[in-house]
């Protein structure tokens, strides 16, 4: 029946996976997905019988309560940070398990483990204390704190990358001598302690070189990581479910990266040494001679402007999350839509702090999914746009990435706004966006430039559509 468990828990675990492809059904395989976790938690208790009902029913309440305030009280502008956490408590859970087999063995040596096992244990330790301390790393860069490189961050972090490989050696050797020597459980257990110190040194050296900017490859990164270090705690567990949990989300997280890195123009090499050396976000670029004049707007012009457009595209970035001007921006879709305009949402792959983050905020908005179009699909339909409404998005509508081959961002994957006949950004004021660069599109002929809070210009654009639509 345990095993039957697992099997059902991993069904549901694949096809809740699939179903996330969609926005359609992404709630529903969130739900199918949850349901299996529940599935493998029960069964994993009852196989275990490490703990009686009042002790499980603490864990579910303590649990449940965490999670449910966690996900109640986070911003959809902290999602990100949000999703980085749960990366670091996932590695954290299966860097701690692996580390309590090790005590079980050294109570009960008969329980000793072969070498094979030995690297599996050390492998999940290695990989969860990475994963645990790089998150929340991570968790500061998203924060805007100013978590940077320093000079000889190489040397260190290679040192550290030996002294991490050698703890790894040293505890692979000792800990199946248990069984023969009494010696060797207390220094197994100065070995995992020394491989622990020296992995979450490893993890916070890894992602302190890498840029802000860079921050959603990380994220996605450290979520295989997780699920990696959770696949190797399922195999020193022999617990079927773990393993095909970790592995699931270990390959989605390896698979989710390079579509990052593809995204925002990185090398997976590049996130793997985490850009030793120098931080990846480039300073604004200084200016040369006097600025190119720039065109500013009024809500009543804009609002004619799209009113008589026959196609109008939005596009969402993190400005709009920081406003909360998502309801605001459906409002204002629904209107151009029933003045007979074609309406439509760009949605750039890393726009926001995460994978996804545009389709989040829209969706809590209830934008239907179908004017949702991905990059690859609407950037050939730009020349044939009559105007384009940037809202909180720079750095994934710079034509730089296209134009400049000096820019840091050059070969970066944009959107073509600026191949549209006109162009409308919102924005506060002319300051360089997350990746700190300039961008040219500020000052091309077909753009006009709407000053203000995302969420207060769009309920003015609001207000002028509805008073141009007839009585």
């Amino acid at each position: 029946m345990i095993t039957l468990a697992y099997l059902v828990a991993a069904s549901l675990f694949i096809v809740g996976l699939k179903r996330m492809g969609s926005p359609r059904t992404a709630r529903a395989g969130n739900r199918l997905a949850a349901v299996g976790m529940g599935v493998a938690v029960a069964a994993a208790v009852v196989e275990s019988q490490l703990l009686n009902p009042v002790e499980i029913l603490a864990a579910l309440v303590v649990g449940s309560a965490v999670g449910v305030w966690f996900a109640r009280r986070t911003p959809l502008t902290e999602m990100p940070e949000l999703v980085a956490a749960f990366n670091g408590f996932g590695g954290a859970a299966s860097a701690l398990v692996a580390g309590a087999e090790v005590l079980r063995v050294i109570y009960d040596p008969s329980l000793a483990p072969d070498a094979t096992t030995s690297v599996v244990v050390a492998l999940s330790v290695l990989i969860g204390a990475v994963t645990l301390s790089g998150s929340f790393v991570a968790v500061g860069k998203l924060r805007g704190r100013r978590l940077g490189s320093f000079p000889g961050i190489r040397l260190v972090s290679f040192a550290v990358g030996l002294a991490t490989l050698a703890a790894t050696v040293w505890f692979v050797m000792v800990a199946p001598d248990v069984v023969t020597s009494p010696e060797a459980g207390p220094a197994s257990l100065a070995a995992l302690g020394a491989l622990s110190v020296a992995a979450l040194v490893l993890g916070v050296l890894l992602v302190l070189p890498i840029g802000g900017a860079d921050m959603p490859v990380v994220v996605a990164l450290l979520n295989a990581y997780s699920g990696l270090a959770a696949a190797a705690t399922g195999f020193v567990l022999s617990n079927y479910a773990l393993v095909v949990s970790g592995a699931l989300v270990g390959a989605s997280g390896v698979f989710l990266t390079q579509l990052m890195c593809r995204a925002m123009n990185r090398s997976l090499a590049n996130v793997l040494l985490g850009g030793f050396g120098a931080d990846a976000a480039p300073k604004a670029a200084a200016a040369t001679g006097d600025a190119p004049p720039v065109r500013a707007t009024t809500p009543d012009d804009a609002a004619v402007m799209m009113a008589y457009a026959e196609r109008v595209v939005i596009v969402p970035g993190y400005g709009l999350a920081v406003a909360q001007a998502q309801h605001e921006v459906r409002e204002l879709a629904d209107l151009l839509a029933a003045e007979g305009v074609e309406v439509r949402f760009a949605i750039h792959p890393v726009a926001g702090r995460m994978p996804g983050h545009m389709n989040v905020l829209l969706a809590e908005a209830s934008v239907p999914y179908d004017q949702l179009v991905e990059m690859e699909e609407i950037n050939a339909d730009f020349p044939n746009t009559d105007a384009v409404l940037v809202v909180g998005a720079n750095d994934v509508v710079n034509p730089a990435a296209r134009e400049d081959p000096q820019s840091p961002i050059y070969g970066m994957p944009v959107l073509d706004v600026d191949r549209a006949r006109q162009v409308l950004v919102i924005k506060r004021s002319m300051r360089s966006g997350y990746a700190g660069i300039e961008n040219p599109l500020f000052y091309k002929a077909n753009t006009q430039m709407l000053f203000g809070d995302a969420k207060e210009v769009i309920a003015s654009l609001v207000s002028e559509l509805k008073a141009l639509a007839p009585a």
